[in-house]
């Protein structure tokens, strides 16, 4: 199992020097891929109320494609969106940014989408936030033509292309789609056309359910669901016991990959998050 971190994006702060100083110190430590989450506004509570979204205007956010491009000579991480809002941007610049960090990084990237929950986001980017599910089903069509055909003509509800493509096209023809699902309609499209996914959830009998839909889904579109990997998050506590046992209920339910994510556990700089990742990476044995 690929263990990796999730960038601490609503506590790192606008200083670059703390950005890169994670990104090494993750890298350092042993973990071998950094994901970032996404959002490019955040509402205001005072205009939006009642506000019950998990951030707000205020809440730190970096764009994770133009970080991408800063931390991809930084380290040798892969990198993972966890996950890109796609349908509220453009589909052909999602493709040439992607091929940009899978590029720069040599081909460690992976694009992880989904389909948010911030109406007032999409509102501010002029996309249509009623018909996001079926827009994000197209966009990976188009987006898997784009990495891989020269000159790309394609029509459909949302998406239109006519004769025009990418140059250079990145390394990985195509690039690792991934998705974040938490609702049986996203577990079905992570089935239907995922390379891989990120449940909301840890292990037990909510992650079973969730994963009989994805496999079902699969062998409904003539896929064969073991080659649909799977990347665990997990929150930090404060006992090195607990994590431990959450890394290997995790490994027993069979993800590929699993994520370290120290966010919100009260950490007041860039070393006391890699501190506590320090403890975990001593006990695995990362080095």
């Amino acid at each position: 199992m690929q263990m990796g971190v999730v960038f601490p994006q609503t506590e790192i702060g606008p200083d670059v020097g703390a950005v890169r100083a994670f990104a090494e110190g993750v890298e350092g430590l042993g973990f071998r891929h950094l994901l970032i989450y996404d959002h490019v506004v955040g509402a205001d509570p005072e205009v939006h109320k009642p506000w019950t979204g998990p951030y707000d205007v205020k809440t730190t956010f970096h764009e994770p494609m133009v970080l991408f491009g800063f931390l991809a000579a930084a380290t040798t991480l892969e990198l993972a969106t966890a996950v890109l809002v796609a349908p509220q941007r453009q589909t052909v610049l999602i493709a040439k940014q992607a091929t940009e960090i899978d590029l720069l990084t040599e081909g460690r990237f992976r694009l992880g989408v989904a389909v948010g929950w911030n109406e007032v986001e999409y509102q501010a980017l002029g996309m249509n936030f009623s018909s996001r599910g079926k827009r994000l089903d197209e966009q990976v069509v188009l987006l898997r033509k784009l990495w891989t055909e020269q000159s790309v003509s394609f029509s459909g509800d949302y998406e239109h292309v006519s004769g025009a493509g990418l140059s250079p096209l990145p390394i990985q023809r195509p690039i690792p789609i991934w998705f974040g699902a938490h609702s049986p309609p996203a577990f079905r499209r992570a089935g239907r056309l995922g390379d891989g996914w990120f449940p909301e959830m840890e292990p037990g009998p909510e992650l079973d359910a969730a994963l009989a839909i994805v496999e079902s889904a699969a062998i409904g579109a003539g896929r064969d669901p073991s080659e649909i990997l799977m990347e665990g998050r997990m929150k930090w506590r404060p006992q090195l016991g607990d994590n431990i046992a959450v890394v290997e209920s995790w490994s027993a339910a069979g993800a590929s990959h699993l994520a370290i994510n120290t966010m919100r556990a009260g950490f007041e700089s860039v070393e006391d998050h890699l501190n506590a990742l320090g403890q975990i990476a001593s006990e695995l044995d990362l080095s």
